[in-house]
């Protein structure tokens, strides 16, 4: 197993820990890494890779994290998307393209709109809350928790790992995490497209 390029995930675990919400077995097994590269290399070889997933989601830099959110969902469509999810999805593209704040909280009301039910709407929220302020334009800004990226992006992944068919789910994360160590290394992480799940 090829650990992810440390450049974007050379972190350390320590401050990463209250947040994944790992079994004793799970942080014993990355007591000793020397970053979070190392540490989800760790996790894929035992298996666990939601939980190298869930590591990488917030480990990696939010512009990152919310790209893989949002090739993951482009990975696994259903058969039919609706069109608040496919602009969600494409409102939180263009924010990784160009960090514009207008986007941003158009990413939010889209995802909002759409009931937060798929991993489109994850992804742009991940894009909401990786800016500067959650507040309305205008309003005293309010910083999203450090986080927050971490928590829509593990969602976005979970979703699209499960969709149409849980049993797909380990395979899945088998191809979001091969997506990851390409983004990990500046590449754009883009996956085959599977053929639509049912729903």
């Amino acid at each position: 197993m090829t650990p992810p390029d440390a450049g974007k995930l050379a972190g350390a675990i320590a401050p990463l820990l209250p947040w994944l919400a790992l079994d004793a077995a799970g942080q014993a097994c990355l007591q000793g890494a020397a970053d979070a590269a190392e540490g989800v290399a760790r996790l894929e070889r035992l298996g666990r890779l939601a939980d190298a997933a869930r590591l990488a989601a917030y480990a990696l830099p939010k512009r990152e994290a919310v790209w893989w959110a949002c090739m993951a969902a482009r990975a696994t469509p259903p058969r039919a998307l609706a069109p608040l999810e496919a602009e969600a999805l494409a409102a939180a593209e263009s924010w990784v393209r160009r960090a514009d704040e207008a986007v941003r909280h158009r990413c939010m009301a889209l995802a909002m709109e759409s009931g937060c039910r798929g991993p489109e709407a994850w992804a742009a929220i991940a894009a909401f809350w990786s800016g500067r302020s959650i507040a309305p334009p205008g309003a005293v800004l309010v910083a999203p928790a450090a986080h927050l990226t971490g928590v829509a992006v593990t969602g976005a992944l979970a979703l699209a790992a499960a969709r149409g068919d849980p049993a797909r789910g380990a395979a899945r994360y088998d191809r979001f995490l091969s997506a990851l160590r390409d983004i990990a290394a500046g590449g754009a992480g883009r996956l085959s497209v599977e053929e639509p799940a049912w729903s």
